[in-house]
């Protein structure tokens, strides 16, 4: 099949924005990272609020776009593509490059978090609509959750000597320092090329989608779904080596509730999401991925190189899948 010169400038619009979703984030989570260590909160607490919502700013800018364009497919399966992605690719990446080592408290509250709002979120779209009633319940929910994350944080340095916190887990509180202007301009500065970035990306994705014949469902599931998690690959590995893994783990656990919860409810309160594509499949596949993950996670508080392996090869089997039109 050859490339018309419309999509070869479709494409070269995506991997632009893909960049532009990248610059955008770092800059964003740089300045608020910042901010959320004003106030001395654990490296873990950071990681699973302020940086995931940090780096979830381009699905949220994404959704909403989709919302208001009545493209409920691209909306709800950036949602479930990226927290696939986010779980097998992300996190399996990361533990294959090290092996990585689980606080308690991730696994015991945070594990059972993503388990519960991935169902709350099957829920919402099991009947093909989200309804505003149901973005607000969600929105609610997430509100409650990081109430509880706030309070543990700043609590952190209780237990941060305790057997149960791995080393170099990040459970300490962190230093306080100062928020300059600075920090300020580059947080607006990353927000506005996120939303540039984001409109761009849509746009380009659904004339993909009609263009090569895929449906607009398997275009946000995958394409759209990485591009826009390409903040928290980044975020993760950069803090992985770093060696503040509270914040590279907690970036994916973190991003992935706030995803279903936060992103999908603010899209239906925008406009209600219908689906027309095939949703069970991919629902189920998140379901699956989420247990798994938290499975691994709760048997030996630690994700191997090859539980990651594992992970990261099941979603090029499912990228392959998808694009391909084979399942």
């Amino acid at each position: 099949m050859v490339m018309t010169a419309e999509q070869a400038v479709q494409v070269g619009i995506v991997i632009a924005s893909v960049g532009g979703l990248w610059v955008g984030a770092r800059l964003l989570v740089d300045s608020v990272v910042r901010l959320a260590r004003r106030v001395g909160l654990s490296e873990l607490t950071i990681g699973l609020t302020v940086v995931a919502a940090g780096t979830s700013t381009p699905e949220l800018v994404v959704t909403a776009d989709e919302a208001l364009k009545g493209l409920g497919d691209i909306a709800v399966g950036n949602v479930v593509g990226s927290n696939i992605y986010n779980l097998a690719f992300v996190l399996g990446v990361v533990s294959l490059l090290r092996v990585v080592p689980i606080e308690r408290s991730l696994v015991h509250r945070d594990g059972v978090a993503l388990v519960v709002s991935t169902l709350l979120g099957a829920y919402a779209v099991s009947d093909g609509v989200v309804t505003r009633l149901e973005g607000a319940v969600l929105v609610g929910l997430f509100v409650v959750y990081t109430a509880v994350l706030l309070r543990g944080g700043t609590e952190a340095s209780q237990s941060a000597d305790s057997p149960d916190a791995p080393p170099g887990l990040g459970t300490a509180v962190t230093e306080r320092v100062q928020f300059r202007g600075r920090d300020a301009a580059l947080l607006v500065a990353g927000l506005a090329v996120v939303l540039v970035s984001g409109d761009l990306m849509v746009g380009a994705a659904s004339g993909l989608a009609r263009g090569a014949g895929i449906s607009e469902w398997v275009i946000g599931g995958t394409i759209v779904a990485a591009g826009t998690s390409t903040p928290e690959f980044a975020v993760s590995l950069v803090a992985m080596r770093r060696g503040r893994l509270g914040v590279s783990v907690g970036n994916v656990v973190g991003s992935n509730v706030f995803n279903l919860l936060v992103i999908m409810g603010v899209g239906a309160l925008v406009s209600p999401l219908s689906l027309s594509g095939s949703i069970g499949l991919s629902l189920a596949w998140l379901l699956a991925v989420s247990v798994a993950m938290v499975a691994a996670l709760w048997t030996g508080r630690r994700l191997s190189r090859p539980e990651g392996g594992l992970f990261a090869g099941s979603e090029v089997v499912r990228w392959v899948v998808g694009l391909l039109g084979l399942g």
